[in-house]
């Protein structure tokens, strides 16, 4: 005699509890922060980015100011 039948039982349980947990991904909630637009290339940045960020990305991509790049984003 074996021990499928429990080890049968015991995937299951496990597929049961995986199930309950949910994913653990982060991507999706990357995705949905991502709401600083460069108005000139349309690349999407995370609200967290900070400014000097976004003043090196508007100066070395397109040779232009913050405030051309991203109007409305304060300093």
């Amino acid at each position: 005699m074996g021990n499928g039948a429990k080890a049968q039982q015991k995937r299951e349980r496990n597929v049961d509890k995986n199930a309950a947990k949910g994913s653990k991904s982060q991507a999706k909630v990357n995705e949905a922060a991502k709401n600083i637009v460069c108005s000139v290339c349309r690349q999407p940045f995370l609200v967290t980015t900070r400014a000097p960020a976004l003043e090196e990305h508007s100066q070395n991509k397109h040779s232009k100011t913050m405030a051309d790049c991203f109007p409305g984003v304060p300093k």
